[in-house]
């Protein structure tokens, strides 16, 4: 007996580990080997001693370096070194100079390495033995000529095989001869990396083959025994995935006899130590044929040990030492080993599985593994904060279960799995999840090629990881600040908002049954027979519109909904939906705006829900072809719009006849609206005259209109005027009127009582906190003065004032939106500004870096700019059009007079051009001529409707191409979004994938990210809440991150976020243009190991250009087009991230 008293482990991580457990176990000591890279890898602190291995050399030769690691053994005074699997595993150079050192060899002897270790020697051991081999040819210097003859004499397919090592390594499957030569030179590339040696060879490659190893232990004193036999089918790129044992499919009396071939071929060379055989079992003829003889520990020697209860590595310690099996529990004879139950092992890996298997390396933010009975786990660098690097295999932990049955075993997998949570790097969980549900797997109806060939095994969703977006997301709103929120006043603390209860047990009004039962005509004669005005709520859409610039968020709208339904019933409608709050939604809020259509419908469901609706402009600023505009409306009409008031910008009748005639086909209300502008009780006033607006009100009955909207939009009607209006319209249709203004004057509460006075039907008001300035009258005050002047609008007062509190309180967490605006201005009669656009106005102008205190200039500016143009009706996206060249001319310092100036070259803005061209329509009182002319040069202006000059759109095509272009299957109302909003929409889906949805977080981390030391408890789904509390931040390092910590469920996490004020001075590699044809970015992260072309090459399809190197894998990147070769961006040795740009094609 040659007692072991100290091991030296030579090789790394999880097999490094390995060692150390069975050597403490048996009470040896140990030592460990690094390089620089792995100098922080958790193997070499699990061990008594550790030494840096292969100094000056790169990650994957230091560990090849026999001369250090022989050094370091006798250094350390070890007396044996166990080489794991990898690496120098196989290495009879390794097992001589621990021979010529005294120091012995736990594996097998140098004769045996070099005939199992070189795979076409232990073809011809296998041949002594009688034993099947699969068809083979050496690949060989002398044989460059001979080789393709060779081949074609065996029959493709075939596979080249690194003679020497495993995992994998090495391996090319070739189906045609063109390939076979390119295959051949990337597999020695990949074995020399890998095991030292260059040396291949090609066999015969069976395609419907199940991979079979036995597992072996011989002893110093001939006597040799296997534990059965392993099912490793399942791989992908040659790499084994998962392993069970036994291989349930096979028959006794085919166990009996692949298990006894692997002894005779053992037998053959006296081999001892633990060792592998492998077969290739193909499932048509029942045949077995041997491939190999892996002769050490094998990755997948865990499920062996779990049934049949040896521990392998302990057994090759016992080997070594002399022991004999029998002698020993851990080397037991034949008889006493038996099969007990079934294992199952996966590998979880840090790979892509949606993206080719990607490799993926990093941080681990997050770890959470797996436990309980039957589950075993063998890891090393899986915990949170280990850095995963490229320059190793990507095996980050392996999961082994057990159990009496297969079933249960399969199940206790699935478990296991779901049981995980790791963040930060990529891993193939879900999709073994995937694999070890699959039917065919359950059966064992599979073979080599399943996972490559089964296209339904990616079928799965990825994990959704959101609480490590959303952390993601905090952290950036703590290191950057929110873009909206930078350089503003933040003074104010956050106010914690108090949603008030609601009266369930009152009786509620519902208008939205009664209009499906009665329809939009008899609904609409309803209203003209109720003798009361009735009142529409605008806080939810115009209010925060005109006073917070459009950033209200859908919790803090939705949270007081059901509030609104139960006591205010009857309102006549919830304004909540359209018009800038469906754009700035996606746009600044990162919120779905059908999400909160979806959530007011639920919470109020008996409440009208209410929608701006632009005419042939739909929710945005431009036209759009006319199916566009009907599947707008037919998809939001669905999501639950009841009210659609339907406006077009100049009044332009023909421009809102397609929206009209959509919402009567949904048998929703239409508002046909008339924009007011100007002062109808003016006698100088020749555009904007009574006859022109009744004119306006008779066509759009005649259109189809259910009630006559008056839609105020500056607040320019005075009492006297909107008294005068209402009557006459009273006189010229029996349809009712409802009336919409705004108090920028600070006297439209006059305008709306003289509206009720004659009779309005209904009128636009806001609560009370929401109220004024540039939004509508106070609501709680109109009714107060109605309850007591004019009759009862049937709405409780304390409900009001409750909600005007919640309001309130809301508001304050918005005040960095708010303007400067504190009072009424008569400035609105002269600059005529839309309420809605006031405040957005300010944000244009802000961002622009015009201050407030120019926004007087601005004012006089706009109202210059509309006599400029004619003196148009101004409401969105005219008045859009107007603030443009306003903010324009005082960026450029233009005056009037140079803009008219027809020698002064003028590049004015696209809304401007688009505007002349008459892409909005035509006002009723033409373009000004002149200026005309010169805005657009030789372009021509259009003769008819835009709608009508427009090409409809292919939904069926331009759908298609948006989901592959941003990888996500849209529903209707997403698509909608999509049509209305392109670019923006793809910022939404962006943000949502980088970050998830972010609308969960209230409006204080939302805007302004958590406060330290503060606890926050956030609901990421049902029953699923993150505690959060945000602890410190590091400063800025070398390379432009910060380090922020969090706290999270009680467990410590660290998210490094990119400081992009101080990044913009860090060199960073550009990324690829995925529009540009002739860029060719990295698919993957890793380093580039080999350049074949020069700037100036020509290069033809199909061309080599470059390989990029990964978890010891290599990728070779191909021409995907001919061209010549503009520039290199990277050298040979270069780290590359995903979608760098490597080179360009001119």
């Amino acid at each position: 007996m040659n007692k072991i008293s100290k091991i030296l482990a030579a090789n790394r991580s999880e097999i490094a580990i390995r060692i150390f457990r069975a050597a403490e176990e048996s009470g040896i000591k140990t030592a460990a080997i690094y390089s620089k890279e792995d100098r922080f890898a958790i193997h070499r602190f699990k061990t008594d001693e550790s030494y840096l291995v292969g100094e000056g050399k790169g990650p994957i030769q230091a560990y090849l370096d026999i001369d250090s690691i022989i050094k370091i053994a006798k250094d350390a005074k070890v007396d044996a070194i166990h080489p794991g699997y990898g690496f120098l595993s196989e290495s009879p150079e390794l097992a001589e100079q621990c021979e010529k050192n005294n120091i012995t060899f736990i594996g097998p002897s140098k004769e045996i390495l070099k005939r199992f270790g070189n795979k076409t020697e232990a073809k011809k051991v296998a041949e002594q033995a009688k034993v099947n081999t699969v068809p083979s040819v050496l690949v060989t210097k002398d044989k460059n000529k001979t080789i393709q003859k060779e081949v074609d004499a065996i029959g493709y397919p075939v596979i080249v095989k690194a003679s020497w090592g495993g995992g994998g390594r090495g391996m090319r499957v070739v189906h045609s001869s063109k390939d076979l030569i390119d295959q051949i030179t990337t597999a020695q590339s990949e074995s020399l990396k890998a095991f030292g040696k260059d040396e291949v060879f090609i066999e015969k490659f069976l395609e419907d083959a199940a991979h079979i190893e036995v597992q072996i232990l011989g002893d110093k004193h001939g006597n040799i025994i296997h534990l059965y036999e392993r099912d490793c089918s399942l791989q992908r790129r040659h790499q084994k995935i998962i392993e069970r044992a036994p291989a349930h499919f096979l028959k006794d009396e085919t166990r009996k006899n692949i298990c006894n071939a692997a002894i005779k071929i053992a037998r053959e060379v006296n081999y001892f130590g633990a060792g592998t055989v492998e077969f290739l079992f193909d499932k048509k003829s029942g045949e077995f044929y041997f491939i190999e003889v892996n002769p050490r520990v094998q990755v997948e020697h865990t499920v062996t040990e779990e049934v049949t209860g040896i521990d392998i590595v302990k057994a090759q310690i016992k080997i070594a030492e002399g022991e004999e099996i029998g002698n020993h529990p851990a080397l037991p004879n034949q008889e006493n080993i038996h099969l007990d139950g079934y294992a199952i092992q996966c590998r979880v890996t840090t790979e892509d599985p949606l993206n080719n298997f990607m490799p993926d390396y990093g941080k681990i933010i997050t770890y959470r593994s797996a436990a309980g009975f039957g589950v075993r786990l063998d890891a090393a660098n899986a915990s949170a904060g280990s850095i995963i690097t490229p320059y190793y295999d990507s095996l980050l932990v392996k999961v082994t279960t057990w159990a009496k049955s297969q079933e249960d075993c399969i199940k206790r997998m699935d478990r296991s799995l779901r049981e995980f949570r790791i963040r930060g790097v990529k891993t193939n969980l879900v999709f073994l999840e995937s694999l070890i549900n699959n039917k065919d797997f359950v059966e064992g109806n599979y073979n080599t090629n399943f996972v490559d060939k089964n296209k339904e095994l990616y079928a799965y969703k990825p994990q959704k990881d959101r609480a490590s977006k959303i952390v993601s997301y905090l952290g950036n709103i703590i290191v950057n600040g929110h873009t909206d929120i930078t350089g503003r006043d933040k003074k104010n603390h956050i106010t914690e908002v108090n949603i008030p209860t609601s009266n369930k047990l009152i009786s509620l009004n519902n208008y939205v049954d009664e209009l499906k039962k009665l329809g939009a005509e008899k609904f609409s004669k309803k209203i003209k027979e109720t003798s009361y005005t009735l009142i529409t709520d605008t806080t939810m859409r115009d209010a925060h519109q005109s006073l917070l610039a459009t950033r209200m968020r859908t919790d803090d709208i939705v949270n007081i909904a059901e509030y609104y339904s139960q006591n205010l019933s009857n309102l006549f409608s919830l304004e909540c939906w359209g018009g800038a709050t469906f754009d700035t939604s996606m746009r600044f809020l990162k919120e779905d705006p059908w999400d909160r259509l979806e959530k007011l419908n639920s919470r109020a469901p008996n409440l009208l829900k209410q929608m701006l609706f632009r005419g042939s402009n739909a929710v945005g600023y431009k036209n759009y072809p006319d199916n566009v505009v009907k599947y707008f409306i037919q998809q939001s009409a669905q999501a639950g719009i009841d009210v659609f008031r339907v406006f077009d910008s100049l009044n332009l009748i023909d421009n809102m006849r397609v929206a009209i005639d959509e919402v009567r086909a949904q048998n929703k209300i239409c508002e046909g609206t008339i924009c007011y502008t100007n002062d109808v009780t003016n006698p100088n006033e020749k555009q904007y005259t009574l006859k022109y607006y009744l004119n306006l009100v008779k066509d759009l009955e005649k259109a189809g209109a259910n009630i006559i909207a008056i839609k105020d939009m500056a607040g320019l009607a005075k009492p006297n005027a909107i008294k005068l209006l209402v009557k006459e319209i009273k006189n010229t249709t029996d349809l009712p009127i409802h009336f919409h203004t705004h108090d920028t004057s600070g006297t439209s509460s006059a305008s709306v009582l003289a509206a009720i006075e004659e009779k309005v039907d209904i009128v636009d008001l806001a609560i009370d906190s929401m109220s004024g300035l540039t939004s509508q009258p106070a609501l709680g005050s109109i009714v107060s003065i109605m309850k007591q002047n004019y009759e009862d609008p049937m709405l409780d007062e304390e409900s009001i004032r409750t909600l005007s509190l919640y309001w309130e309180q809301v508001r304050q967490n918005y005040h960095v939106f708010e303007t400067d605006f504190k009072g009424g201005s008569s400035d609105v009669y002269l600059h005529q500004m839309p309420g809605g656009q006031f405040t957005n106005l300010k944000e244009q102008a802000r961002s622009l870096g015009i201050t407030t205190d120019k926004w007087g200039l601005v004012a006089n500016k706009y109202a210059e700019v509309n006599k400029l143009f004619g003196d148009i009706v101004k409401v969105t996206p005219s008045s859009k059009i107007v603030g443009d060249m306003a903010l324009y001319m005082i960026a450029n310092d233009l005056t009037k007079e140079d803009v008219l100036d027809p020698k002064k070259e003028i590049s004015f803005p696209a809304s401007v051009i688009e505007f002349f061209k008459g892409e909005i329509g035509t006002p009723h009182q033409g373009f000004p001529k002149e200026l005309q002319k010169k805005v657009l040069g030789d372009i021509k202006p259009l003769t008819k409707r835009p709608g009508e000059v427009l090409e409809a759109v292919n939904f069926e095509k331009e759908k298609k191409n948006i989901e592959k272009e941003i990888d996500m299957k849209l529903d209707d109302n997403h698509f909608a979004s999509y049509l209305m909003y392109p670019k923006v929409f793809k910022d939404y889906t962006d943000h949502f994938k980088e970050f998830s949805d972010t609308s969960i977080l209230s409006t204080d981390l939302f805007f302004y990210g958590p406060q330290q030391d503060k606890e926050y408890t956030i609901e990421i789904d049902k029953g699923k809440n993150l505690i959060l509390r945000y602890l410190a931040k590091s400063d800025v390092n070398a390379n432009g991150k910060c380090s922020v910590f969090f706290e999270i469920n009680g467990q410590p996490r660290t998210m490094d976020i990119e400081n992009k004020e101080f990044s913009k001075n860090i060199a960073q590699r550009k990324k690829v243009d995925d529009k540009n044809d002739k860029h060719i970015g990295s698919p993957l992260p890793g380093q580039v190991a080999k350049i074949f072309v020069q700037s100036g090459n020509k290069v033809i399809k199909g061309d080599k250009l470059l390989v990029i190197e990964a978890m010891k894998m290599e990728t070779t990147i191909n021409a995907d087009k001919s061209g010549t070769i503009k520039s290199i961006n990277v050298s040979s040795g270069d780290n590359v991230e995903t979608r760098d740009l490597l080179l360009e094609l001119n």
